[in-house]
């Protein structure tokens, strides 16, 4: 697990800016409190920034009001080193019931369904916290003993989190939440590590870019994900030297398989004796529309001679994919690893959209930047 200090952490929960009119609510009480002091904070890129106070009566009620953001955005009560974590994606009014003394763990929640799962995923966190101070304290276990156990305990937690959260919904605010929760400085998901986490970030920075454009969050977490990307490609090259032998048929096509838009496994490989355009696509761009109505009329064009699309598609949301792509003629199939697929990396694809020209003879012959007059290409290879 590579150290990360928590200045990281936090420079990932930014994003300070809210649009002007509507306004979201965080209310409810705070019993055995009287007398302190509840602040009301957003996790801005340096930290926690105070949006409001109140000092609590006898009946340790409280209301806080701020405009709402344009994106979903993380904030927190908390009295003293007592937290309770909120998300907020619209105008509505979240209530949290608790007693101070058991306020971080014992909060009742209602009026937001992303809050009811980030405090499971603040549960789960608490959890494994305690698992792994006590694993610390075990003078009966070796040092490899502990570390194994360590690592076993980190990879348990981390599938769970991964499958019943960020992968289900890449797109909430719950997924981002779990990228940055952290046992002590270190991060549960290691977004510069060599163990696969960063498969967990690129999913959710894809699905920000889709769902929220422009935001200052979903734009700081494309960032770590792109360096996370190059620093497990520099480490897979250092590592490989090159690509697996066994990954590459005999001329030299590297070959993808993947299930269509029917559920039906695809091979690239399998389209031999037709010229092939491989196409990487992301739906949630802006400009898909445009890209899609382009290659339709390519398809439509070269495809009685013997011209194919097999278009891999990386976005998140597999529904809205099939959604897109359902009416489309050429073969469409969908990464479920996206951004962070080896399959992209095999490519070298480090944007999209980009394609790839490949002749009857299953070879490359190039990609976009290569292939110069798209038409006068695709004609001579047919």
């Amino acid at each position: 697990m590579r150290h990360l200090a928590i200045a990281a952490a936090t420079a990932a929960a930014l994003a300070l800016t809210s649009c002007g009119g509507d306004s979201f609510h965080v209310e409810g009480s705070i019993g055995s409190a009287e007398d302190s002091l509840l602040y009301f904070e957003q996790m801005g890129i340096d930290g926690p920034v105070t949006v409001d106070s109140a000092r609590l009566g006898a009946d340790g009620s409280f209301s806080f009001s701020a405009p709402r953001p344009e994106a979903p955005e993380f904030y927190r009560l908390r009295i003293g080193g007592q937290v309770v974590n909120i998300a907020i994606d619209s105008t509505e009014t979240v209530s949290v019931r608790a007693d101070y003394p058991t306020m971080a763990t014992a909060y009742e929640v209602d009026g937001s369904a992303e809050c009811a799962r980030i405090k499971e995923l603040a549960l789960m966190q608490n959890d494994l916290q305690r698992r792994v101070t006590a694993l610390g304290r075990d003078a009966a276990l070796t040092p490899a003993e502990a570390r194994d156990s360590l690592e076993a305990m980190l990879a348990a937690h981390k599938d769970r989190v991964a499958r019943d959260y960020i992968f289900k919904d890449p797109k909430a605010a719950s997924s981002y939440f779990a990228l940055f929760q952290a046992i002590g400085s270190y991060l549960i998901f290691d977004p510069g590590g060599a163990g696969g986490d960063i498969k967990a970030f690129a999913a959710v920075a894809t699905a920000w870019d889709t769902f929220y454009p422009g935001s200052l969050r979903g734009e700081n977490l494309h960032n770590i994900a792109i360096r996370g990307m190059k620093t497990e490609r520099i480490m897979q090259t250092e590592s490989q030297a090159a690509i697996d032998p066994a990954k590459v048929t005999t001329t030299g096509l590297i070959d993808i398989t993947l299930n269509d838009n029917q559920g039906r496994p695809r091979s690239l490989s399998q389209l031999k004796g037709k010229v092939v355009m491989l196409d990487f696509h992301l739906y949630g761009m802006d400009d898909s529309p445009q890209r899609i109505l382009w290659l339709r009329e390519l398809y439509n064009k070269y495809h009685d001679r013997g011209f194919e699309i097999y278009q891999v598609s990386i976005d998140p949301d597999e529904h809205f994919w099939k959604q897109q792509t359902a009416a489309l003629p050429w073969v469409c199939v969908r990464d479920p690893e996206g951004a962070a697929s080896p399959r992209v990396s095999m490519y070298n694809v480090s944007s999209v959209p980009e394609f790839f020209l490949i002749d009857r003879g299953n070879n490359v012959v190039s990609r976009s930047t290569q292939a110069g007059d798209v038409d006068a290409a695709i004609d001579a290879l047919l």
